[in-house]
């Protein structure tokens, strides 16, 4: 299906059902590189969807749904990862990292690298550059779904990307 579907006039439930047949797999990559785990990734989604449907009614532009979904993931990715931390600082049960699944482009030991690598930078850092290069969004767009300026993207983006180049030398090539 189309990224861009057509669901004006449609009902909750056909919306929901034409969405998530089209978009569920990628959001939940999306939630995976944020939160690295999986389980969580998924859970994020399904809230994200169930989200959506009880809000259809008042959705001002349906057409907009998939980038209203996109945003809920990455706003509800970085509550589950605060979520965490206060549970992680009361009772370490889980190691970090456990749980991560592969993502979607890269392979072997460079996707552990570079995974590996993203996990120790600043949760803005990490967001920015995977919205930037997994998603391929715009500045404006980065800026609008994690509620920072165009500037403060532009700043975490190279921050970020300057880590990266340090942290796994000639495998980081940046992009952009």
């Amino acid at each position: 299906m189309p990224e861009h579907l057509s669901l004006v006039g449609a009902d909750a439930d056909e919306a929901v059902e034409q969405l998530y047949a089209a978009h569920w797999r990628q959001l939940v990559r999306l939630s995976v590189l944020l939160v690295h785990d999986q389980g969580a990734a998924e859970d994020v989604v399904q809230d994200a969807f169930v989200a959506m449907h009880g809000k259809w009614t008042r959705l001002r532009d349906p057409d907009k749904a998939l980038a209203y979904l996109r945003q809920a993931v990455v706003n509800r990715s970085r509550s589950a990862l605060r979520h965490r931390a206060v549970v992680e600082r009361h009772v370490r049960t889980t190691p970090p990292g456990e749980g991560v699944v592969d993502g979607p482009s890269l392979g072997g030991a460079r996707r552990d690298a570079v995974r590996d690598a993203l996990c120790q930078l600043s949760e803005r850092q990490r967001e920015v550059l995977v919205l930037r290069y997994y998603l391929d969004w715009s500045e404006a767009q980065i800026a609008e779904a994690i509620g920072v300026s165009r500037g403060a993207v532009k700043s975490h983006a190279s921050r970020g990307s300057a880590a990266l180049r340090e942290l796994l030398g000639d495998w980081w090539e940046d992009p952009s």
